[in-house]
């Protein structure tokens, strides 16, 4: 078996140079005794430079491959985001009762000792209808108010909130690709047109338009929806799921802010719609909004109309003449991520709805596995059947997840709707979960922590933000704290109040963070 010595990277964008930046700074491609890293990028596909979101994660792998917080800000158009505002998601617009609930990235707050809170806000501990994500963190409250969830001073990725970020996927890729370089990783800009494989099933080569052949010990497929290496060279098959997960389109703007100075929500806002859901992501100089929807429940027309009636409302008429990009979703997952000498990362191994911002999530995963997975001396089947099975798991987690958004809803006033309430378009997975939380609040001993990308506080945020009823009344005596809990939802609520006091509105930190950036970049330059 030959140890692994070189690996060719099949495409940029942001999986190809994530990959390429984190497996250069862990297995240190700039050493003479490293192992060797290219990435092969074909110069006829770009990257749709739409409002990326993305999950707290993500600070540990910017922190992991070395690019500095400010940096990322000023160089990506980035904003911090501490969760998502769900509007309408519950009842349709118009209805009596709360128009939407927040899944905030915080966890509950709890003090050392004291009880778990979400069984007591069942029980009314909080107060009546206060939604539990405000009584359980003050995240809620600090978002809402246009507070950020840290101040300049806290440290590269740290703050009292927990958060991720908003930013410019193609600015995010090209500062990806600039770091990668820096670190020792090859570039070679080619379209790659043919792959040979070996007699044992295994890649041999790729060759490109200019007749080059490129050799590696390991093939890591970042070519997007195309597959190039692992669907259409390996055969490894695809696991749709539209029928649990219905959206397969989207159409997306750009649309600028109505004033320089005009306030930038620290959260996604996701807006239900008749036949899907708009978001609107808000960067530092544009708002990136978009209307993933089902073709099956609408057409083309139908859904560009709901989308303008969208800006017209919430961002106004001047953004009538914007013409949206059309993206079609290909909904589902890879059965198999990682074949003999070929791993899958991104696009190539799946698409999940960007409810949730699973994409770079995924990436993500995908990345630190094959780092800390790493066939070192060549013996990949071991390693491929671990990567695989933990992949496929938290592909079909995170399916349940974002599937809990639509099937416990109460809307009925379009077949979208109805048809996601159907049993048959709800796992079993799903199904059972949902049937132990009416008597009981999830717990974490439901979850497998190294094959979920959500901790139990979301699915307790989005479970309880949709009305979800959970009856206590069977196991109320297992609960004897009330008292206990009412101070400490007292003292949230309080924390909350001066929080606001102590942490800047979200513009005023972006912009301390990009004014950093430029003192730093001005006095390496003077330095120089």
């Amino acid at each position: 078996m030959k140890p692994i010595s070189n690996i060719l990277i099949v495409g940029g964008g942001t999986a190809g140079w994530l990959t390429a930046a984190f497996l250069a700074k862990s297995l240190g491609a700039a050493s003479s005794k490293a192992v060797r890293i290219s990435v092969v990028e074909s110069p006829e596909i770009g990257i749709i430079g739409v409002g990326e979101g993305t999950f707290p994660s993500i600070r540990g792998t910017l922190a992991a491959i070395g690019i500095a917080e400010a940096r990322f800000i000023k160089e990506c158009n980035a904003s911090f985001k501490q969760g998502i505002k769900f509007v309408d998601w519950v009842r349709p617009k118009g209805s009596p009762g709360i128009d939407h609930y927040f899944h905030p990235f915080s966890q509950p707050s709890q003090r050392q000792g004291g009880p778990e809170l979400l069984p007591y806000w069942l029980q009314g501990a909080a107060g009546n209808n206060i939604p539990f994500a405000q009584a359980a963190t003050m995240q809620k409250r600090i978002a809402d108010a246009s507070h950020a969830p840290k101040r300049s001073e806290d440290g590269d990725f740290l703050g009292p909130m927990n958060y991720a970020y908003h930013f410019d996927a193609s600015l995010f890729a090209k500062l990806l690709e600039t770091h990668a370089k820096s670190l020792g990783v090859q570039h070679i800009s080619a379209t790659v047109e043919q792959v040979q494989l070996a007699e044992d099933g295994a890649i041999a080569a790729v060759i490109t338009h200019a007749a080059e052949r490129l050799v590696a010990d390991l093939y890591v497929d970042c070519s997007g929806f195309r597959a190039r290496l692992i669907g259409q060279a390996l055969g490894s098959a695809f696991t749709a799921v539209d029928e649990v997960l219905f959206v397969d389109r989207a159409l997306a703007v750009q649309v600028p802010y109505p004033a320089s100075d005009s306030p930038i929500p620290s959260y996604t806002i996701s807006t239900a719609q008749e036949a899907g859901w708009i978001w609107d992501i808000g960067l530092q100089q544009r708002r990136g909004v978009g209307h993933v929807y089902s073709s099956r429940h609408t057409d083309e027309a139908r859904a560009e109309q709901v989308l303008r009636d969208y800006l017209r409302d919430h961002i106004g008429p001047d953004n009538a003449q914007i013409t949206p990009r059309m993206l079609k979703l290909k909904v589902g997952y890879r059965e198999v991520h990682w074949i003999k000498n070929c791993v899958a990362i991104g696009l190539s191994g799946g698409f999940l709805e960007p409810l949730e911002a699973s994409g770079i999530g995924l990436i993500e995963t995908a990345v630190y596995l094959l780092s800390y997975l790493f066939p070192h001396d060549g013996n990949t089947a071991p390693v491929a059947k671990l990567f695989n099975s933990m992949m496929k798991d938290r592909y079909e987690r995170i399916v349940d997840f974002v599937k809990m958004h639509y099937c416990i809803s109460q809307r009925k006033d379009s077949q979208f709707w109805l048809d996601n309430a159907e049993t048959r378009s709800i796992p079993e997975s799903l199904q059972e979960k949902l049937a132990m939380w009416r008597c009981r609040p999830p717990h974490r001993l439901d979850f497998i922590t190294d094959l979920e990308m959500y901790p139990p506080s979301s699915w307790q945020y989005v479970l309880y933000g949709m009305e979800f009823k959970t009856a206590l009344h069977a196991n109320a005596l297992a609960y004897p704290r009330m008292e206990e809990a009412r101070q400490e939802f007292q003292m949230i609520e309080q924390m909350s109040r001066r929080a606001l006091d102590n942490l800047p509105t979200h513009r005023a930190l972006i912009e301390q963070f990009c004014a950093r950036y430029r003192q730093q970049l001005h006095d390496k330059q003077a330095a120089a």
